[in-house]
Parts: structure tokens; C-alpha cells; sequence
């Protein structure tokens, strides 16, 4: 990209703070099913609950907590001893926007947010959805999808892969645009103002990756082996982005290796390519089978793989990424590189009311294995 084409994304970006006017809906903390959470505010904003026609006040700093259960298809709210039953709730700042609170699944997890906050009951269990600015969003998933040793350019790199995801690769909840796991994109709390991430994001505020002049739910994993895949070649439906099969210098010639062991039944769900892996990780754990990229030889009653890399391979590769980074690259090179016959564009620099286009969607699959981060 020339200089002359930086600089008007850079005052384009100044001049139209519309670009990067959206949010994005993100269940949370459904990896623990919970059926209790409570709720407190942080020690700077308060945060107001609506609930039943009723409206209650939970105070910057202070250590009263709301607290829901299921009970049924409904909900259990408890606030200082009232106790409500109650189909859902909302929770947000006294102007109605967004604001900074906790979530403590007990005994489990404490987990600090900052947005507006909905929960309602589903199947049994409590489900709470943070509705947050975009760049929010990025910034908390670049920071929980990056190692803390990732350049600031590949850091970069992997803030516009996880912006233009969350623009163009929802649609596979019904009740919110996506989950904080890696079936959508790996996220925690929202990082420092001034952490690698946060500055990253804002770095690269409203810049997202475009074919045919739309943004695509772009995908990345951490290690491919060599070179990235296709669809094609782990068992996935195409999209309208045809990714292509790239070489990546540094895994390549340094290639992450792994060997496994596997029962001949495990082993044959591998056939069915990455929904067969996904299908042998979630009985097995995560790393289970690394990649797809593997041979096999039986022993005994057993199959040994011995393969590369981490996860599916497609799109923007991580270790590569931060090779490529520590070599000088910037993180438009990095893109460039990954992501052939692509453009990098200001959202909202076409028409957003028109919608996505449905083919530049990234293959709907079940627990789809981004990073493939535990």
C-alpha cells in the first residue's frame, strides 16, 4: 500500500468516527454451563438493573451482589434478600450505555466486562450475553488469541483478522452474535488501555480485510505446519473468500511436530477431515490431534500420528505471523501474505445497510477450532 493510500485510510478514519459505529452481542462464560452467576459493579461505574418493571442500583465499589438462578425456563433474581422470578434482565450505566461490572460464576470464575448486560434462562442454565463496542471486542480477543511475546505488527495483523471476523462471520447462535470460545473467537476480559493489545486495536481502528470489496469472516489458527489449507483439504465447505494454499517460510523450516496415540476408533473419525478432529478433541481434549496435517501407522491395537502444526491451517497462520513481524514485515505485508487477492478497507466505507454477503461467511461447522486454545 503506498503512502498516498495510508494517509487517506488515516484521515478517512479521523473524519468519519461513524466507521466503527457497532457492537457486537457475545455470550459469555458458556464453557461452565452455569446455573448461578452473580452480578456486582465495578469500583467505577454503577451499574442499574432493570428487572420485572422494577429498577435496582448496584453501587460503584460496593460488595452487594445480584444474584440468578434457574429455575425452570425462568429465572431466580435475589437482590439483598428480594427475590424475584423473572424471564430476564438487563443491566447497563445509569445512561443507559455501557459500563464496567463483574461476573462470578461461585466457586468457579470471576470475570470483569465492560458493555451492557442481558441474561435470561435457556435448557437450565443461567445465559448471560455482554453486548460490547467492536473495538472492545477486538481488543479482548486479540489479548486472549495472542502469546505475550507476539510483535506489535503481527499483534496488528491479528486485530483486523478478529475485527472483520466479528463483522462478517456471525450468525451461528440464535440467541447472540457469538460465544467468547473458539468455536467464534477465543475472548476474555477487556485488556488495559495500554497493553500490546489494546494499542494494536487501536492502531488499526475500523481496518478490516475485504474481497470483492466485503468484509469476510476471516480465519487464522496457530501453526500451519508449512503451508496454509483450503477448505477443501480439511473437509470444509468453500466460502466466497477461496483461500489458498500459501507457503509459510518459518513453519516450514521450523515446523511445530507432534506425535499421538489413538484407538483405531478414534482414528478413523479422522477421514472426515476437521469435523472428524473437532469430533476426536472434544472426547479427548483439545490437543488430542493437534492438526490435520499428519501420517498414521497402526501399532498393535493402536494408531500412531505423527503430524504438523496446530489447528486447521486456514488463513492468517500465528507463528508465521510473528516470524514475519520479527523479520520487519508490517502487519499489512503480513495480511498481504496470508490473504492473497484481498484489500484492506475502513469499514464502513461501503454500504453496511445492503448486509453481508451470506457466501463470504466462513464455513458454519460445528466448534469451529480457531486458535485451538484450551
Amino acid at each position: 500500500m503506498s503512502a498516498r493510500a495510508v494517509l487517506f485510510l488515516l484521515l478517512a478514519l479521523v473524519f468519519n468516527p461513524n466507521a466503527i459505529a457497532q457492537n457486537v452481542r457475545i455470550g459469555v462464560l458458556g464453557l461452565f454451563h452455569p446455573r448461578q452467576l452473580t452480578l456486582q459493579a465495578s469500583r467505577n461505574d454503577a451499574v442499574i438493573i432493570h428487572v420485572a418493571f422494577q429498577t435496582f442500583v448496584l453501587e460503584p465499589g460496593s460488595l452487594l451482589a445480584a444474584s440468578f438462578h434457574t429455575s425452570g425456563d425462568q429465572l431466580l433474581f435475589d437482590f439483598g434478600g428480594k427475590v424475584l422470578r423473572v424471564s430476564a434482565l438487563h443491566a447497563a450505566a445509569r445512561n443507559g450505555g455501557a459500563c464496567s461490572f463483574l461476573l462470578t460464576i461461585p466457586g468457579k470464575i470471576t470475570r470483569a466486562y465492560h458493555g451492557t448486560l442481558d441474561v435470561k434462562a435457556s435448557r437450565g442454565e443461567v445465559v448471560p450475553i455482554v453486548t460490547m463496542d467492536l473495538e472492545t471486542a477486538v481488543a479482548s480477543a486479540v489479548a486472549a488469541e495472542s502469546s505475550s511475546d507476539t510483535p506489535t505488527e503481527a499483534l496488528k495483523a491479528q486485530a483486523v483478522v478478529a475485527r472483520s471476523y466479528f463483522l462478517a462471520g456471525g450468525g451461528r447462535h440464535r440467541e447472540f452474535d457469538f460465544c467468547d470460545l473458539t468455536h467464534c473467537q477465543f475472548l476474555r476480559e477487556p485488556p488495559a488501555q495500554d497493553s500490546p493489545a489494546s494499542v494494536a486495536a487501536r492502531e488499526t481502528r475500523g481496518l478490516v480485510i475485504t474481497f470483492e470489496e466485503k468484509p469476510f469472516g476471516a480465519m487464522f489458527s496457530r501453526s500451519c505446519g508449512g503451508h496454509t489449507r483450503t477448505p477443501a483439504e480439511v473437509g470444509l465447505p468453500g466460502s466466497g473468500y477461496p483461500y489458498f494454499s500459501v507457503l509459510c517460510k518459518f513453519c516450514y523450516q521450523r515446523p511445530y511436530r507432534w506425535t499421538r496415540r489413538l484407538s483405531e476408533q478414534d482414528a478413523a473419525l479422522l477421514a472426515k477431515g476437521e469435523p472428524g478432529r473437532l469430533s476426536v478433541d472434544r472426547r479427548l481434549g483439545w490437543n488430542a490431534v493437534p492438526s490435520n496435517d499428519f501420517r498414521s501407522r497402526q501399532e498393535g491395537e493402536q494408531m500412531i500420528l505423527e503430524g504438523a502444526g496446530q489447528g486447521h491451517g486456514i488463513g492468517l497462520c500465528q507463528r508465521g505471523a510473528k516470524a514475519m513481524a520479527e523479520e520487519g514485515n508490517s502487519f499489512r505485508q503480513i495480511l498481504n501474505h496470508y490473504f492473497p487477492n484481498t484489500a484492506l478497507s475502513l469499514f464502513g466505507e461501503h454500504d453496511s445497510s445492503s448486509g453481508l454477503d451470506e457466501r463470504l461467511l466462513p464455513p458454519d461447522f460445528s466448534n469451529l477450532g480457531r486458535a485451538e486454545r484450551p
